[in-house]
């Protein structure tokens, strides 16, 4: 299956799901809890707060070799949306991808979407556990503090 078809098919539209392309081209559901919810709201208005020059999406496809995964949030510069406008999906990841951490998540499924990301272009790849507390990574490896946002906190206030 591709991309466009996932997007195409009714039978798919508005289910309370993350769904993503696996490298074969099977589709992926993955079950959203109202935590994972907030957390995502909360980090994309952390984001809309201090964006500089870019924009912050939510939901963002990106094709990566393992099929198209799909970030919690995301943020682009300028640069990014001159050079790839509203595409779906992404051939490159915008500057910085966020994953927030579902309890259907492995520990490998959440490393391997970091490395998908920065092998893509991703600058900083965000991870967010289930109690707010983020881990920021590099392709160097994790980092202490966000480069691209600085001010971020360590936690995210969720309830």
């Amino acid at each position: 299956m591709r991309w466009s078809q996932v997007l195409a098919d009714p039978v798919l539209q508005n289910l309370p799901y993350k769904i993503e392309l696996n490298e074969w081209g099977k589709v992926v559901l993955s079950p959203a809890s109202n935590k994972h919810g907030l957390l995502q709201a909360e980090l994309a208005g952390f984001l809309r707060d201090h964006r500089g020059h870019g924009k912050i999406i939510t939901e963002c496809s990106i094709s990566t070799a393992k099929g198209v995964k799909v970030a919690d949030v995301a943020w682009g510069s300028q640069d990014f949306f001159a050079r790839n406008g509203l595409e779906t999906p992404y051939r490159e990841a915008p500057e910085l991808c966020v994953e927030i951490v579902s309890p259907s998540n492995s520990t490998l499924e959440i490393e391997e979407k970091v490395n998908l990301y920065l092998s893509k272009g991703a600058r900083e790849v965000w991870v967010c556990d289930e109690d707010g507390r983020l881990r920021c990574f590099t392709c160097r490896d994790s980092i202490e503090h966000s480069r691209l946002f600085p001010n971020v906190p360590d936690d995210i206030p969720f309830q």
